[in-house]
């Protein structure tokens, strides 16, 4: 949403000046006047003013180290003022440090924290931002952002445990496509004016005559396959930078085998665990989903949790289209289901997501374990199958001999 810049006056006549993010300027006044102001001047910032700042990016876990800072501090007494001046101070890192001088600034002008927040969105998401916010309105700033903290942190640890599980198998997979074009473009080469006299005979073996031929074509045509492999790699970025293509990679992302469930079941987890963490801090329900559904990471289910919200606005449970949709676990609809009629939803989502990401964690070490020798495994096939088609027209010429 666009910023827009204020000048208002308090019910003391006191002129106040600041910034709030909003659809539109009607928005602007209507939030003015929901915390007693009476707007002078509304105008929206210049795109300009506020991209250099808004580009900064820092890393999830320097976010997380933050809001646990701040969460102490607060706790502990300090005013917000103070605490984000300290942490300002205390910041190691060049690109947060700017962002904290921008929210310093912002909230001493009379913006919320969360309002100056907003302005970074690749610092800080807009979970975090709307944790804030309810937390700011509810008196429980310190605890929301707590959560927050524990939550980025969760997040990042299952993505490094993740990525560390498939750090082997992709070196495996870069180690056998290095020796397979060694083998094809340098070794097998070699065998060909050997060879050439058995070929005139027709006496050279099937698989002999197909692996030169291969080995030829790879080596005449590389460098053109190599370009188009290129080329279909740029156009495949350009269409996932689309809502279809986009849409279309999700789908294939969840029906892959062997990982497709993995990706569905992790999806579904952030799902429920930022939905019961925002439920937890007083966001309304419908603000919730929208926020868990951009969380979730695929469009499929995003489309399925829309279908969801647009249920419940109508008066209707959640279990239900989540149900209807077919990507969300039977045992996950019927917790979720008796949780809507105990009252108790926000507690039950973030179990459910605790117990989902354990299980995942589990399938997902034992998914690499197996593809780890299976991969092994086509590696020395394909090794052997060039050793034995190599083989095999030396032993028919020392047979000949």
């Amino acid at each position: 949403m666009p910023d827009f810049t204020y000048i208002a006056r308090d019910t003391t006549g006191r002129k106040v000046n600041g910034v709030l993010s909003a659809a539109t300027e009607r928005d602007v006044i209507v939030q003015l006047s929901g915390k007693s102001l009476f707007p002078i001047e509304v105008k929206a910032e210049s795109k300009g003013s506020g991209f250099r700042i808004g580009g900064k990016r820092v890393s999830a876990q320097q976010s997380a180290i933050l809001y646990a800072q701040l969460s102490s501090l607060i706790r502990s007494g300090v005013p917000l003022m103070r605490s984000l001046k300290v942490l300002r101070e205390q910041a190691s890192n060049v690109a947060l440090q700017e962002i904290l001088d921008d929210i310093v600034s912002r909230v001493e002008e009379g913006a919320s924290l969360d309002e100056a927040m907003r302005r970074h969105p690749k610092a800080f998401s807009e979970m975090a931002t709307n944790m804030v916010r309810a937390g700011a309105e509810g008196g429980f700033l310190e605890d929301a952002l707590d959560r927050v903290a524990k939550f980025t942190e969760d997040q990042e640890d299952l993505k490094g445990r993740t990525m560390s599980a498939l750090a082997y198998p992709v070196f495996l997979g870069v180690v056998g496509s290095f020796v397979l074009g060694f083998l094809l473009l340098v070794f097998v080469p070699q065998f060909d004016e050997l060879f050439a006299r058995l070929r005139e005979r027709g006496q050279l073996p099937a698989i002999t005559d197909w692996l030169l031929w291969f080995s030829t074509s790879v080596k005449n045509f590389g460098i053109p396959l190599l370009i188009g492999l290129v080329a279909l790699a740029f156009y495949i970025n350009l269409q996932l930078k689309t809502e279809t293509g986009r849409r279309r990679w999700d789908w294939i992302k969840i029906k892959m085998p062997m990982l497709g469930s993995i990706l569905l079941s992790l999806a579904v987890a952030r799902f429920c665990r930022v939905l019961g963490t925002m439920l937890k801090n007083g966001v309304p329900i419908i603000r919730s989903l929208e926020i868990s559904r951009d969380a979730a990471g695929n469009l499929i289910l995003a489309k399925a949790i829309e279908d969801a919200s647009e249920n419940i606005s109508a008066g209707e449970s959640l279990a239900s289209p989540l149900s209807a949709s077919g990507y969300f676990p039977r045992n996950v609809v019927e917790m979720i289901s008796v949780a809507e009629e105990s009252n108790s939803l926000d507690t039950v989502l973030v179990e459910i997501a605790d117990g989902l990401e354990k299980r995942t964690s589990r399938r997902l070490d034992l998914t690499v374990r197996l593809l780890e020798p299976m991969m092994l495994l086509v590696m020395a096939s394909i090794v052997l199958v060039v050793v034995i088609a190599l083989l095999l027209p030396i032993f028919r010429m020392s047979s000949s001999l």
